[in-house]
């Protein structure tokens, strides 16, 4: 598990190819590496990758072929800076939102623009994520904890205040690139629990009528 509070930019320093799928070296930065041992998790750019060799200056992982399919890593290239974020331990502060490292697709930004410090953004996200991002909801944006400021069709929109963007690989954006985005975890939960009724035969599960009942949503 990840929180989206980004500790470091890495770069991609290798790419080799391996039947069909990738290994990556990614050059940690400032992140701190005393304590990662072969194994354990980072994110980068929001993907949670395994730790599979520790070279001195990062780390070495492996990007399966479903990850190629719905991440950025399909279309990234040596010497692209990285976000970066060590899984959380038990005994952390949970900052941001809960972040699994399970990329759902690829947004585009299609707006960069300045709104007094901080950078405003216009995501254009995949049709079939759409349905659960919501106004003032979370969303991680190639591994960053954001909320959203407003949503129409499938573009929704994100402020960056100047800490983050110093952070982070978000001031690197412009129109057209290309960002791994990963939907609020309750979200997706949610929308299966729905399906319940229709998955049991039983006839048991939560529906709508029963949320509005006890006041989890308006009745229409």
């Amino acid at each position: 598990m990840f929180t989206g509070i980004i500790e470091a930019v890495g770069e991609i320093a290798a790419m080799q190819p391996r039947s069909g799928d990738l290994r990556l070296h990614i050059r940690a930065g400032s992140l701190p590496m005393s304590e990662v041992k072969l194994g354990d998790s980072i994110a980068t750019n929001g993907v949670c990758l395994t730790v599979v060799a520790l070279p001195g200056d990062g780390f070495w992982a492996d990007v399966s072929r479903e990850t190629l399919a719905h991440s950025s890593f399909a279309s990234a290239s040596v010497g692209a800076a990285v976000n970066l974020e060590r899984a959380m331990l038990a005994s952390s502060r949970f900052d941001g939102h809960i972040v699994s490292g399970h990329v759902d697709g690829v947004g585009a930004i299609v707006e960069v623009k300045k709104d007094a410090r901080s950078i405003q953004l216009r995501v254009d996200a995949p049709a079939e994520l759409a349905r659960y991002i919501a106004h003032k909801g979370s969303i991680t944006v190639d591994g960053v904890s954001l909320t959203v400021n407003r949503i129409e069709g499938t573009v929704f929109d994100l402020n960056i205040v100047p800490h983050t963007a110093a952070e982070t690989i978000i001031a690197n954006y412009g129109v057209g690139s290309r960002v791994n985005l990963e939907v609020d975890v309750v979200a997706r939960y949610l929308e299966r629990l729905l399906q319940a009724p229709a998955l049991d035969s039983g006839g048991g599960g939560i529906t709508m009528a029963t949320l509005a009942e006890h006041g989890f949503m308006k009745a229409k």
